[in-house]
């Protein structure tokens, strides 16, 4: 009996791995609370830490067992941590544009204090608000909308779940970049593309289920409001200073997520059958990454492949496939690398499939 207990005990512990989620708001909040080059802890652990401990943990390409998936499935522990990330995020952010109003940084701390709450907003908000938006339930769409809105990209909701999972890896997608496209040029094409493709699709929504332009159901509408009333609110309780950190840690949010973006698809392409329409999406088609660490504190989003596949897919059941491409380090280095595309494109072009690269241009 007390080796079955100890055994359910270690299952359980098992589970709670997705807690390492939470030390990149650690490592935010050591930010926060502390000055000089402390600022910039969030930003040092992300990308000095984690790739370090994935060199020395290495990677894990298990895949849950069937009788596995099942008790993992319906265990509400993964949905709560999830949760939990709400009113995290939204705390440290309180914390934060507290602090901006009432100390005087230098632009070294500044710059510090921006990139560390810019990560925790593109790990704990939007990657989770990601996965959220993709549930069928009101209550965490309703989660998943409220965390993307101190990235400013709520319009990402609309365009992510009725356009990227629609014309991934083709020419049409604006999250899908083309081979030799550099990741600064990425982020130009992607943000714009992506902004005015959500407004396209909210608008052919609407006709669809015979609304106006001007309908209460116009969600792009909402978005800008809610947004406009969320940085009006910073303002009015907080300072102008703090609206400006507001804006600057929004912005690098969403272009984290580009980045990541970037890595995902780059230069990977379906193509097009006799009919004129795309192949089905595949295994080929996303980059995955295996690495341990970058696994579980990006809740599973590496296994990329398999949640497009089936993109309601809870992140604790995703799996890997050996077809899928895969890159040779985890998420973390892998931005740092697509920083410097000459060094990106001698590790990663050769990955490429020669059959999508000849089908491409820029």
């Amino acid at each position: 009996m007390k080796q079955a207990n100890l055994f359910l005990y270690l299952i359980n512990m098992k589970d709670l791995k997705y807690l390492a989620a939470y030390t990149i708001p650690l490592a935010t909040a050591l930010s926060i609370g502390s000055r000089g080059w402390l600022t910039f802890s969030a930003v040092l652990f992300a990308f000095i830490v984690i790739p370090v401990i994935e060199v020395i943990v290495g990677k894990d390409s298990i895949n849950l067992s069937k009788n596995e998936v099942q008790k993992k499935k319906g265990n509400r522990i993964f949905d709560i941590m999830l949760y939990l990330n709400l009113p995290i995020v939204f705390s440290l952010l309180y914390w934060s544009f507290t602090n901006i109003s009432n100390i005087d940084y230098s632009l070294f701390e500044l710059i510090g204090l921006s990139y560390s709450v810019g990560i925790l907003l593109a790990t704990n908000a939007i990657n989770v608000a990601h996965e959220l938006g993709h549930r069928t339930t009101l209550f965490e769409r309703t989660l998943s909308k409220t965390l993307y809105m101190p990235c400013l990209y709520m319009h990402f909701y609309i365009e992510h779940n009725y356009g990227h999972h629609l014309k991934v890896a083709t020419p049409e997608d604006g999250a899908t970049a083309k081979y030799n496209q550099t990741v600064y040029s990425f982020w130009v094409s992607s943000v714009t593309k992506q902004y005015f493709d959500a407004w396209k699709k909210q608008k052919e929504l609407l006709s669809n289920s015979g609304s106006s332009f001007y309908s209460f159901k116009n969600d792009m509408i909402w978005y800008l409001i809610i947004q406009s009333a969320y940085l009006a609110g910073v303002y009015a309780v907080f300072s102008y200073k703090a609206l400006v950190f507001a804006v600057f840690i929004g912005v690098i949010s969403f272009l984290f997520l580009e980045t990541i973006n970037y890595i995902e698809h780059y230069g990977l392409r379906r193509f097009k059958a006799s009919s004129g329409r795309y192949e089905r999406v595949q295994e080929i088609h996303s980059w995955n990454s295996n690495h341990s660490i970058g696994r579980i504190v990006l809740y599973e989003l590496t296994r990329h492949s398999d949640h497009h596949y089936k993109a309601s897919k809870k992140y604790q059941l995703l799996d890997c496939f050996e077809k899928s491409p895969e890159l040779p380090f985890g998420y973390p280095s892998s931005i740092i690398l697509s920083l410097f595309p000459p060094l990106w494109f001698r590790a990663i072009n050769p990955l490429v499939p020669e059959k999508m690269k000849s089908k491409q241009k820029l």
